[in-house]
């Protein structure tokens, strides 16, 4: 049976039966779907901003997916905290239980409620064949994600892992980023004008992201069972409009 109720910080994708009703994308904005959801969304945005200005140093292209620089290892770090800070809020908000520190095998937890891996982001402007980026790809088969063991290894052991720290880990991460907050909120920014910032008019198979730079390809292998089927409209009404994600 499809979900009658949405998942905390999980955005998901409806039955056919209720695309052309009223109030499906408001269970995002509500206040009970997440904590500060306006606090993940700026923490992006300027990383975002400091990574536009890094491609005045660093042309966005194929050749230059191996350089490696001080302020790629510092933007890959922040990054990397960033999407860290996500899952903990996901996990966390779903009643997940926080007896010790999470990590990364709580973390990939969030594949089968989200589909991360399933996601596909593509970067506006490059020179090469690599614009295009699934960077949760390695969860299909059970294996680490490079950017994330570049981001540990160039953290604590910098002087002899710095080289791990390139351009390609931090494109991936950044992506990563994306990945996982448009998983939670689609391209809703939070602002006080409208309910995101996507651009239309471009016939790419893809959807805009907050912050109007990457473009995003959503999953499409949702069962007709975990996808949603209900009016917000109606579900906003019940004391608990939400459910937690049994994590296991």
């Amino acid at each position: 049976m499809p979900l009658a109720k949405p998942y905390k910080r999980t955005a998901r994708p409806f039955t056919q039966a209720r695309i052309d009703e009223g109030g499906i994308g408001q269970y995002i904005r509500h206040n009970d779907y997440a904590i500060s959801p306006e606090h993940y969304v700026r923490a992006f945005l300027i990383i975002l901003k400091d990574y536009i200005n890094l491609l005045d140093y660093i042309e966005p292209a194929d050749r230059n997916l191996q350089t490696y620089s001080f302020r790629i290892h510092e933007l890959l770090l922040r990054i990397c905290i960033e999407f860290e800070a996500n899952c903990v809020a996901i996990l966390t908000e779903n009643g997940y239980p926080r007896e010790r520190h999470l990590n990364m095998t709580d973390y990939k937890k969030i594949e089968g409620s989200h589909k991360l891996s399933s996601f596909e982001g593509k970067i506006p402007v490059w020179n090469g064949d690599s614009n295009l980026r699934r960077p949760f790809e390695n969860w299909n088969t059970g294996e680490s994600l490079p950017w994330w063991v570049a981001y540990n290894s160039s953290k604590h052991d910098r002087h002899n892992k710095f080289e791990e720290a390139t351009f390609k880990h931090l494109t991936d991460a950044l992506c990563g980023l994306i990945v996982i907050l448009s998983a939670q909120f689609k391209d809703n920014d939070f602002s006080p004008v409208g309910y995101g910032l996507g651009l239309g008019g471009i016939n790419d198979g893809m959807e805009p992201t907050i912050g109007n730079y990457f473009r995003i390809r959503y999953p499409t292998n949702w069962t007709n069972d975990e996808k949603y089927d209900f009016n917000f409209l109606e579900v906003k009404l019940n004391p608990n409009p939400f459910n937690n994600y049994p994590y296991a």
